[in-house]
């Protein structure tokens, strides 16, 4: 079943310079694509390449220039629907301060929820159930100005989950998070996308990409590639073209390879990589 559907979408930003005439600047060039329930999707490109404008149009904060964006057939260009296609997509986004509006941790997780006219006591079980979702719940009470920036970006998917959405846009989530956060950060991603929520996550690390279902890449504002992680990372040329480099675990295995060592071609990850070696050690 699909839950969005993107149709012939193009949007331009327009500016304005300083003798007051408007240029436009198209950062989507009339694409089409369908997102199926509970996949997860990863879309990758350069800077400029168009993924984050592209994120911000699946759930209605940007309207299309041109073309439309369906959400379970509601169209994000109706201001009518809009509150309704924000209670199914949930968005992440890559700064988590820019996130938080409330001082107070479940303060904070609670805000989506209260805007949807959630009864209290409801409001309160979602809460609790996103913190622990997150490994937050016994932060609840903590200042948001208190945590690290890791477990800022855990409250902000905790807000999002507290909004009982179908889908969930992740943008660059990890950008600004050390090792450690984007480690934790992508294991709770991973952990939603298991409980059947729809997920989106827009991203430049290609090895964060490699454990999506499908990944689209995007490049000059069209979409470049469309295909499953083992087809894109069979074809270096491919990921060159677009101005991306292999995922070290994907790079190591085939420089393994060619020094006659075969390895199964399913190895996308660091922990697909390891996993393989201690198999063949026992």
């Amino acid at each position: 079943m699909t839950i969005i559907s993107v149709q012939n979408l193009t949007f331009e930003y327009v500016r304005t310079a300083e003798d007051g005439t408007t240029k436009s600047y198209r950062a989507i060039d009339d694409i089409s694509f369908d997102i199926e329930a509970g996949s997860f999707v990863a879309i990758v490109g350069r800077n400029g390449s168009g993924k984050s404008t592209l994120a911000k149009t699946l759930n209605g904060l940007l309207v299309p220039t041109s073309g439309r964006i369906l959400v379970k057939d509601m169209d994000t260009a109706d201001d009518n629907l809009i509150w309704d296609i924000r209670s199914k997509v949930g968005m992440v986004f890559q700064n988590p301060d820019n996130q938080i509006v409330s001082s107070i941790v479940e303060d904070d997780v609670a805000f989506g929820p209260e805007n949807l006219g959630v009864p209290p006591e409801e409001i309160r079980k979602r809460v609790d159930d996103a913190l622990k979702a997150v490994g937050m719940y016994k932060h609840r009470l903590k200042g948001a100005h208190m945590l690290s920036g890791g477990q800022k970006q855990r409250i902000a998917i905790a807000g999002a989950i507290a909004m009982r959405p179908e889908c969930i846009i992740f943008d660059e989530p990890t950008a600004m998070l050390d090792p450690k956060g984007r480690e934790k950060v992508m294991e709770i991603i991973r952990n939603l996308n298991e409980e059947g929520i729809t997920t989106i996550l827009i991203t430049h690390f290609m090895e964060e990409a490699a454990q999506a279902d499908r990944i689209i890449v995007m490049k000059n504002g069209q979409i470049y590639s469309d295909s499953t992680p083992e087809e894109l990372y069979s074809n270096r040329e491919k990921i060159r073209g677009a101005g991306l480099e292999m995922p070290p675990a994907v790079d190591l295995r085939e420089r393994i390879a060619e020094r006659g060592i075969e390895m199964p071609e399913t190895i996308m990850t660091e922990d697909d990589l390891v996993d393989y070696i201690v198999e063949q050690r026992r």
